[in-house]
């Protein structure tokens, strides 16, 4: 398998899926050799020379003003990530833990860390030979970093804490045995340069965003079946009209719809004798949300892209003039804005597509369509449910929307004194879109089913393509059965990229 590279070169969210999803390997790139080893001499020279810098001879936050004596400075890096390995809740999944991993060893790559590069080498090995580390997904603020999840990252490293190894969770000693590798002793400003940085919160909510990018696509397949099923008409998606308000997102999925919809028999069905003007907003600003959805996970994907390129270690070694500089790189605020942004997007994506969902069941909006799509209305109650599921989703999304990037409470005694809460940003998102997935997914088969009605007309050429992808998971619904596996089954599909034609996801 063809693998990736380090070099701290910026890595697009596509190759993170590849990494975290492929299990491919990683190897860091000769030409981050010099700059890796120019910065661990300057503060081996401090270290020599006996300097005070902090996170090198200092300790750490607010006990950053007392010096530690050259004699434990090995102790020091070994008990900053024992003390910190203090995270809570799940493990984060494998995909989410191999994304840290590559993230991390990316910056770390970029020679200003003060890191030696076996460290980094050992990193990218946990990665090639399937070793895991546990890492509780709560307790990070995203200030200094993600600390907390990366520290427990590190506890592999050093072969303390546990880790899966075929998928076995054991103490890490035993898992890097299996794997023939040995653990790593730490030394001055390793334990920091390995626990600054925001890989966390940048691997949960890089790949939720991921997902995401792929639902903004599928709303618009989706979008178009419940259309054709409602006899609706493709008039807004005209070319002129997006040309009148041109974001980039609305004309690419103007397009998009238009793509879907081409050589409708349903359309032609009722093109003439159709009263109707217009058709409701869920259905005629499919180009104007949906754009704007595609618009916002852009924005933040390039947010990400540059993150995975920087140096968010502190401090930060610049070997060229020996300079040893504290700043604030590990803060984790344009991630923490970004997957906020998103995850207010996504809910809205869902929101649009309930309200579809609603007109496709609703006998008071369903233009002709059976009530609740069941064939016996009232001795069958048809979709009735799978919409109610679809609005406790949304219910659930509208409250994790909330914006965690707002809050502040100070830690380390007042010296982390403004956090980002990144992590919980991430955590969030990622329930988001698992709950978007599923929304849409209700929206696929109730369109689906709303097309029975309209046999033996033929919807448009991608329609019908789409419709079935749905029958090949889900046969039609002749008479009522529990349709939880269904609703699982596609939003697997929509998740795997069986919907679009994207990379899928292993």
């Amino acid at each position: 398998m063809r693998g990736v590279e380090l070099t701290g070169q910026p890595l697009s969210l596509s190759e993170i899926a590849r990494v975290a999803y492929g299990e491919t390997p990683l190897r860091i790139g000769t030409s981050a050799y010099k700059p890796v080893e120019a910065s661990r001499k300057v503060i081996e020279e401090i270290v020599a020379k006996g300097g005070v810098v902090y996170g090198v001879s200092t300790g750490f936050g607010k006990l950053s003003d007392v010096h530690v004596p050259v004699g434990e400075l090995r102790q020091l890096q070994l008990n900053l990530v024992r003390s910190h390995a203090c995270g809570i809740g799940n493990p984060l999944s494998a995909p989410e833990v191999r994304a840290m991993i590559l993230l991390r060893a990316n910056v770390l790559a970029l020679g200003l860390s003060g890191i030696r590069l076996e460290v980094i080498e050992l990193l990218c090995e946990l990665n090639n030979r399937g070793v895991v580390p546990v890492v509780p997904e709560k307790g990070s603020v995203g200030a200094s970093g993600d600390l907390a999840p990366l520290a427990h990252l590190s506890l592999t490293l050093i072969g303390e804490g546990e880790a899966f190894s075929n998928g076995k969770r054991l103490p890490s000693s035993d898992a890097l045995r299996k794997a023939g590798l040995r653990p790593v002793v730490l030394e001055a400003k390793e334990g920091l340069a390995l626990l600054n940085g925001t890989q966390a919160m940048h691997a949960v909510g890089g790949l939720a965003l991921f997902r995401a990018k792929r639902l903004a696509r599928v709303a618009d397949i989706a979008g178009a079946m419940t259309l054709e099923a409602l006899k609706g008409t493709p008039t807004a998606f005209d070319s002129r009209i997006q040309k009148a308000r041109p974001h980039p997102g609305q004309e690419a999925v103007a397009e998009h719809l238009r793509h879907l919809l081409r050589e409708s028999e349903i359309r032609q069905s009722h093109l003439v004798n159709d009263s109707r003007v217009q058709d409701a907003y869920s259905l005629r600003c499919m180009p104007q949300v949906h754009g704007a959805v595609r618009g916002a996970l852009e924005h933040c994907e390039k947010i990400l892209e540059i993150e995975s390129a920087s140096a968010t270690d502190n401090p930060l070694v610049f070997a060229e003039n020996r300079d040893v500089l504290s700043g604030g790189n590990f803060h984790g605020a344009p991630l923490a804005l970004a997957l906020d942004y998103a995850a207010i997007a996504v809910t809205d994506l869902m929101s649009i597509s309930e309200r579809r969902t609603d007109r496709l069941v609703n006998p008071d909006s369903s233009e002709g369509l059976p009530p609740f799509l069941a064939p016996h209305a009232g001795t069958h109650s048809g979709f009735m449910i799978l919409h109610v599921a679809a609005v406790a989703l949304l219910n659930e999304a509208k409250v994790l929307a909330h914006p965690a990037s707002i809050d502040n409470l100070p830690t380390s005694g007042g010296k982390e004194d403004h956090v980002s809460m990144g992590m919980t940003a991430a955590l969030k998102l990622r329930t988001i879109v698992e709950n978007a997935e599923h929304v849409l997914a209700i929206e696929l088969l109730a369109a689906a089913e709303g097309l029975e009605f309209r046999h033996p007309l033929k919807a448009g050429v991608g329609v019908e393509e789409a419709y079935a992808r749905v029958r090949k998971i889900s046969p039609a619904v002749d008479a009522d059965r529990s349709m939880s596996s269904d609703i699982a089954l596609v939003a697997a599909a929509i998740r795997e990229g069986a919907f679009d034609g994207d990379e899928k996801m292993i």
